[in-house]
């Protein structure tokens, strides 16, 4: 299967919150400083502590920079440069410059300059270089092949910038999130003051990499990377879940979703059958039944994948005219099926053929091929899929 990174961005998102999930995942401080260590750069020191944020134990990341090197200023090209010539991987060089050339290209356009004469200030810092490097070492190292985020949430007020006060969420962020087309959502305003929740640094790197969607997958393993601000009534925490992506095949858990419906166009029934079965529901059927004061009514029964659930729930809700649905986890034994084509005594047709396990089980000609030689040759619909169920199953046993 595939490893995939889901980053459960519910507080926000910077560099330092990013990496220090990664840390608490079980990724190596000392890998880390390894793989930095290949970059042409020094005047820091790394550390990762444990902390607590709202109850909830989180690691926070840690970028010590001494004074000279904090202030000095990077162009576009140089910070290139320093990513270029380093020894890691083309991989995580490529990645990581185009993050770089990505905020270059929204602080030209937002100050109206060319990307030459962009200085990035705080973006050219040392601990910028670190969060957006260090983070594509590190799930280059853990084999992450595919990214995914959530929604983002943003800030509010006003933050300090080397450009002065600027209005959260910062210009850049925005531009970011824009191009991007990021889902935002506002933040509980009760528990968290104003300020900044997506960082530029956090907003390149997510934009840059994820996708925005959560995937179906397995989780293995959960990291909680802490941000520097202690919102006590709110975790302040950037959540990753690492595992493996389930393929869209693959049903994985399955779910039973069932409605009763007594006051609604049975027009309506169709159309929603359609768009159940277009977003993943393996089978969608529906029961006479008796209410209360004996009115007729239908149950809508919906066997899914349980990771579409959310999705299916939504559709339910908005189509029909229900105000509840039940839910039960449920499991079924499937056979194995195989769609064969055979050259039989009436034409070309196809036919299903079901095994279970390593035997044979039954075969059952295609409905529309067999329609069409009943139409075509002026027969019975029953003897042309008889004649073609008994060739089939004469093929079967002579390729088995």
């Amino acid at each position: 299967m595939t490893k995939v990174a889901y980053f459960d961005c519910f507080s926000g998102c910077s560099g330092d919150m990013l990496l220090g999930a990664l840390l608490d995942a079980g990724f190596a401080l000392d890998t880390l400083n390894k793989g930095l260590a290949q970059l042409n750069i020094s005047g820091y020191q790394l550390s990762a502590e444990k902390v607590q944020r709202s109850s909830i134990t989180a690691t926070k990341f840690n970028v010590v920079v001494d004074d000279q090197s904090h202030h000095h200023h990077r162009a576009l090209s140089d910070i290139l440069e320093i990513i270029d010539s380093s020894s890691l991987s083309q991989n995580v060089k490529k990645k990581s410059s185009a993050v770089f050339q990505r905020l270059g290209e929204v602080e030209a356009e937002i100050h109206g300059v060319t990307i030459e004469q962009v200085h990035f200030h705080e973006l050219g810092a040392i601990d910028t270089i670190i969060d957006i490097v260090g983070t594509i070492f590190a799930l280059e190292v853990l084999r992450i092949e595919h990214f995914y985020s959530s929604a983002l949430p943003v800030g509010s007020g006003n933050i300090p910038t080397a450009h002065g006060i600027l209005p959260a969420p910062a210009p850049a962020t925005l531009q970011l999130l824009a191009i991007a087309g990021a889902p935002l959502v506002s933040a509980p305003e009760s528990s968290t003051p104003p300020g900044e929740l997506v960082t530029p640094t956090g907003a390149a790197l997510v934009t840059s990499l994820a996708s925005f969607r959560r995937p179906a997958m397995k989780v293995d393993k959960v990291g909680y990377g802490a941000g520097s601000k202690d919102f006590k009534t709110w975790p302040n925490i950037l959540r990753i879940w690492l595992g493996e992506e389930i393929p869209e095949n693959d049903e994985g858990e399955l779910i039973l979703l069932e409605t009763n419906i007594d006051d609604m166009n049975p027009q309506i029934y169709g159309y929603l059958m359609e768009k159940l079965l277009a977003e993943k529901a393996v089978d969608v059927w529906f029961t006479p039944i008796q209410m209360k004061k004996n009115r007729p009514a239908i149950m809508l029964s919906v066997l899914a994948p349980a990771y579409t659930e959310a999705k299916l729930t939504g559709i339910i809700m908005r189509e029909t005219s229900t105000l509840g649905i039940r839910v039960r986890r449920v499991s079924r034994h499937t056979a194995q099926r195989e769609i064969i084509e055979i050259n039989s005594s009436l034409g070309r047709v196809r036919a299903k053929v079901k095994r279970f396990g390593a035997d044979f089980v039954d075969v059952s000609p295609e409905y529309e091929d067999c329609r069409l030689i009943a139409l075509e040759r002026n027969l019975p619909l029953q003897e042309v899929s008889r004649i073609i169920e008994i060739e089939a199953r004469q093929y079967v046993a002579s390729h088995s």
